[in-house]
């Protein structure tokens, strides 16, 4: 998967997986890792997907409609360049923070849904539930931030809790923070992640 890897200062930090919306680079989020931890080694992918030229990490087959065998591949295929990829640049597989926002929150939300233990943590910046009706690995103590807009038009309130139900039902500990706003990603919601990012790592 084309990527970025930069090392930190501090080995023990957790490490950054930055995972970008829909038509972004794994450039897109590089701000993002500094406001949340400057100290920590940062890993940010870009989609192997193609959407009217655009990357994404997933096909869909609408607005807000997910191809699921393709979500499937694509998280499988994102799992396992993980594990390939703390082999090549030596950090510790199992000290890795997703940070995604939109169609990356989605991904890094299907990586919770499908495999145990793939993640430190997560922040979760507008994500819709990745895939329902599936039975989901145990998640206990596994700390969770999503960003949510109380009128972001393609992911919706209700959606927003559904998804914070399913992660508290698996075990994880999830602090929901909410914006007036919509899809947009907004200076103060960063903040509060970076504020939840310093009292849980």
């Amino acid at each position: 998967m084309k990527h970025l890897f930069t090392k930190g200062t501090d080995p023990k930090a957790p490490v950054l997986l930055l995972l970008h919306g829909t038509g972004g680079t794994e450039r897109d989020l590089l701000p993002l890792a500094q406001r949340l931890s400057p100290s920590s080694s940062v890993l940010s992918v870009r989609g192997n997907v193609s959407e009217n030229g655009m990357p994404r990490f997933f096909r869909r087959l609408a607005e807000g409609v997910f191809d699921i065998e393709d979500l499937i591949f694509r998280t499988q295929e994102l799992c396992e360049f993980l594990g390939s990829a703390a082999k090549e640049y030596g950090f510790d597989r199992g000290n890795i923070v997703a940070v995604g926002y939109s169609n990356g929150a989605n991904i890094a939300g299907s990586l919770l849904f499908h495999y145990r233990d793939t993640l430190k943590g997560a922040i979760l910046h507008h994500p819709m539930v990745p895939i329902r009706g599936i039975e989901l690995p145990s998640m206990v103590q596994l700390p969770v931030f999503i960003g949510a807009g109380e009128n972001d038009p393609i992911c919706p309130p209700g959606e927003t809790r559904d998804l914070e139900a399913l992660l508290i039902g698996a075990g994880a500990h999830v602090t929901t923070h909410w914006e007036s706003f919509g899809h947009q990603l907004t200076g103060t919601e960063v903040a509060a992640a970076a504020e939840w990012f310093h009292r849980t790592f």
